[in-house]
């Protein structure tokens, strides 16, 4: 084979590897633990969201009583969730997005790196309030 068919081969294949879409990530009650070991606060779970939300890009709004809405925008791209929460557990589900190839319960594999970021800091503010 021709040295450029392969170059220009692996280059299609490296391209497809890169936008492979996965199943879409969705969080569904997660517990709320602190480390003192007390139950927090309404305030407190949503003060957490907030925060964790704030330090990654994520811009937070409130959507009536024990849920927020979460916009991240990078770049060309936008995800958008839902994040209900009580005392004893909070969720991340897909609302919608552009540009992340989203169909039959599928999405480009960046967002769920960007969902896992943001249970990850959800549960570090959790932890130290």
């Amino acid at each position: 084979m021709n040295l450029r068919i392969k170059i220009s081969l692996f280059a299609l294949l490296v391209l497809l590897v890169g936008c492979v879409a996965v199943p879409i990530k969705n969080v569904t009650n997660a517990p709320v633990t602190m480390v003192s070991g007390t139950s927090p606060k309404l305030s407190e779970v949503r003060g957490a969201i907030v925060r964790a939300g704030a330090s990654l890009g994520w811009k937070m709004k409130d959507d009536g009583p024990n849920k927020l809405i979460g916009t991240l925008d990078l770049r060309k791209h936008t995800a958008v969730v839902e994040i209900p929460y009580t005392e004893s557990s909070y969720s991340i589900r897909y609302v919608t997005s552009t540009n992340l190839d989203a169909r039959d319960g599928n999405i480009h594999k960046n967002y769920n790196g960007w969902i896992e970021n943001l249970t990850r800091g959800i549960d570090t503010q959790l932890a130290n309030p």
